[in-house]
């Protein structure tokens, strides 16, 4: 079976859109404890995306690194709480298209 868009987004983009928001996080001063309660994950994953072990298999456009930084900053400064709008406003910079595709295509 082929592998699903959706599939890369789950395993590639997300993971490395986390691992940049985090990594902004704290080169403006957070702790990596701070920055897994912003974000509401576990501090071991802050840490494993800080040393490179999680994330980090996508090169950002300097679009997609401005809008990652804007955001970070948003969730530092507490003028976001629930980022998942950005973040896939984010994802589709990525994509460059605002649909996988995959789900409009129908069985085949």
């Amino acid at each position: 079976m082929e592998k699903l868009p959706c599939e890369d987004i789950v395993w590639e983009s997300l993971p490395a859109i986390r691992a940049a928001i985090a990594a902004e996080m704290v080169a403006t001063g957070l702790s990596q404890k701070e920055v897994a309660t912003i974000l509401e994950m576990a501090p071991s994953a802050v840490s494993q995306y800080l040393s490179g072990k999680r994330g980090y298999r996508i090169e950002f456009t300097d679009e997609v690194k401005k809008a990652i930084a804007s955001l970070s900053n948003d969730l530092r400064d507490g003028k976001v709480t629930n980022p998942a709008s950005r973040i896939c406003a984010i994802c589709t910079l990525i994509r460059g298209t605002p649909s996988c595709g995959a789900c409009d295509e129908g069985e085949t």
